[in-house]
């Protein structure tokens, strides 16, 4: 399987020091395998249109993979569109807890953050 790797200035997505902390975390946790990427994605369905997939993953054969801040990344490239410039970050608060999407291609976000329309 042929892999696409892009460097860390192409890279479409940005993982903030929260979100690495707290996947670093997870995958010591969960002993996920240096095989596997984090694999940042879009699936049709949520409240507004489309849901964010956050997970880890093995590399399929058209993905493009990036590595940022030492985490390697896995995106479909048709899925590219709807994630070009994204932030992913990582609350811990008092009303809050979990991975936040801040997508500037979303036309509108439901309440919970974790679906959008583009």
């Amino acid at each position: 399987m042929a892999e696409n790797t892009k460097i860390d200035l192409e890279a479409p997505i940005t993982l903030t020091e929260g979100a690495i902390k707290q996947l670093n975390a997870i995958m010591q946790e969960q002993n996920v395998g240096e095989e596997h990427g984090l694999r940042v994605g879009v699936k049709g369905g949520g409240c507004s249109g489309f849901s964010y997939i956050l997970g880890f993953d093995v590399a399929k054969e058209n993905d493009d993979i990036f590595t940022i801040a030492g985490m390697r990344v896995l995106l479909n490239p048709a899925h590219a569109m709807y994630l070009m410039g994204i932030e992913i970050d990582f609350v811990d608060g008092l009303n809050n807890r979990g991975f936040t999407f801040n997508n500037p291609n979303a036309k509108e976000t439901c309440g919970c953050g974790t679906s959008f329309s583009a």
